[in-house]
């Protein structure tokens, strides 16, 4: 099992949306470094939820992958603002997975906490500049925050 970090705004979609639809498809990725990231999730794979742009941005919760190498269907959706014309059903650009909630963290860790807690070499979040929407966690730090979370 591998663990991940998944940023979204929690206007356009919180942890508390997936709480109440319990899965839903992970679109609209449009970063190549990120879209490989999703390409090496598996089912079972664990990923924090993380609300950016909020304040404090912070991890609000965890899900787990439940299916892996979906082709994002809104690549094919002209009216998408993720449409990609030269993404084709045959060959798709742009894939996804499929996520259920976990749960809602009595406790979100903030952005700030991890910059106190982690360094950039050991979570990707912290690093200035770094703007990808999906990031690998190696597992001893995805502990360090599952315990934070309860602490």
């Amino acid at each position: 099992m591998n663990y991940w970090l998944m940023k979204s705004e929690p206007e356009a979609y919180s942890i508390l949306d997936l709480q109440q639809q319990s899965e839903t498809i992970w679109d609209g990725v449009r970063n190549y470094q990120a879209r490989n990231f999703l390409r090496q999730m598996q089912p079972g794979d664990l990923a924090f939820f993380y609300h950016s742009n909020s304040n404090p941005p912070a991890i609000a919760g965890l899900m787990r992958v439940v299916k892996s190498a979906i082709a994002d269907p809104t690549q094919f959706e002209p009216t998408s603002p993720y449409y990609d014309a030269k993404s084709t059903p045959a060959s798709p650009r742009w894939q996804t997975v499929v996520v259920e909630f976990v749960e809602v963290f009595a406790r979100p860790v903030s952005l700030s906490t991890l910059k106190e807690k982690f360094s950039p070499e050991d979570l990707l979040v912290v690093k200035t500049g770094n703007r990808l929407s999906v990031l690998p966690v190696e597992e001893a730090v995805a502990k360090k925050i599952l315990a934070m979370t309860t602490a």
